[in-house]
């Protein structure tokens, strides 16, 4: 069942994207050379309960972290660890918080030191094919525009979408319908969900340089691209009202 929110519902979750968009703010500043996820994730842990809040990914489904820390090859649901950053690497950063009940969830791709092109544009078209999603919801609309749009804006730059993961809707709870795929469905059993009033939700492409194909690692969460190559994501929380879409975990 895909939950309608009403207009009185929109303050306390502008509050948790709110939230959740200055951890990425806070946490930039520390992404550096030589710096462990394990350190990363300390910070983001203490900066959102400092803030009243509590990180939504800690023991869901028995992840063990406050955060997802996913370097180069690893598509999303990297886990926090020793490993220290290197020059050259890409790093994405996925942070959910739940404030006062209500869910903001949001990630960026942050480069380390300098990287190469390839990894550079792979950042770059993953981040505008958030924006070109963004720019297909439309209230009345449709969500299958909101994957062909970013397919064909990925795919004509030469990279591959992930078909494994997907966007969803959120709010009282971290994961809740609908599913928000990010490629087309050509498939038979594809429907079509309409986009209303009052729905919240993410978008959150996960772009591979090469394959779009992934795998599972034996810890269960990882996802790695079967092929090696580079993976990047972009996510924001979306709202959508009578009048207008809003993005709310947007870094100023």
């Amino acid at each position: 069942m895909i939950n309608i929110y009403k207009k009185e519902d929109l303050a306390p979750m502008k509050s948790s994207c709110e939230l959740a968009r200055n951890v990425l703010k806070y946490i930039e500043s520390y992404v550096e050379v030589g710096v462990t996820t394990e350190e990363l994730n300390s910070l983001c842990h203490d900066f959102i309960t400092k803030h009243r809040a509590i990180p939504a990914t800690l023991n869901y489904k028995g992840y063990p972290k406050s955060i997802c820390t996913s370097v180069n090859d690893v598509v999303c649901h990297g886990i926090p660890g020793k490993y220290k950053l290197r020059n050259g690497d890409i790093l994405n950063i996925d942070v959910t918080v739940n404030l006062d009940g209500w869910f903001g969830d949001t990630s960026r791709t942050y480069i380390v030191g300098k990287t190469s092109k390839l990894a550079e544009n792979l950042v770059e078209i993953t981040k505008k094919a958030l924006e070109v999603g963004i720019k297909a919801v439309k209230p009345y609309g449709c969500f299958e525009d909101i994957g062909r749009a970013i397919q064909h804006y990925v795919e004509s730059n030469g990279f591959s979408v992930v078909r494994d993961f997907c966007g969803h809707g959120i709010g009282r709870e971290l994961h809740e319908d609908p599913q928000i795929l990010h490629y087309g469905d050509e498939s038979p059993y594809a429907t079509t969900t309409q986009i209303l009033p009052g729905m919240f939700f993410t978008i959150e492409p996960m772009v591979n340089a090469g394959s779009h194909k992934i795998k599972i690692l034996r810890d269960g969460w990882t996802a790695v691209t079967v092929d090696g190559s580079l993976s990047a994501q972009f996510e924001h929380t979306i709202a959508v009202t009578e009048d207008e879409v809003l993005v709310l975990t947007i870094v100023d």
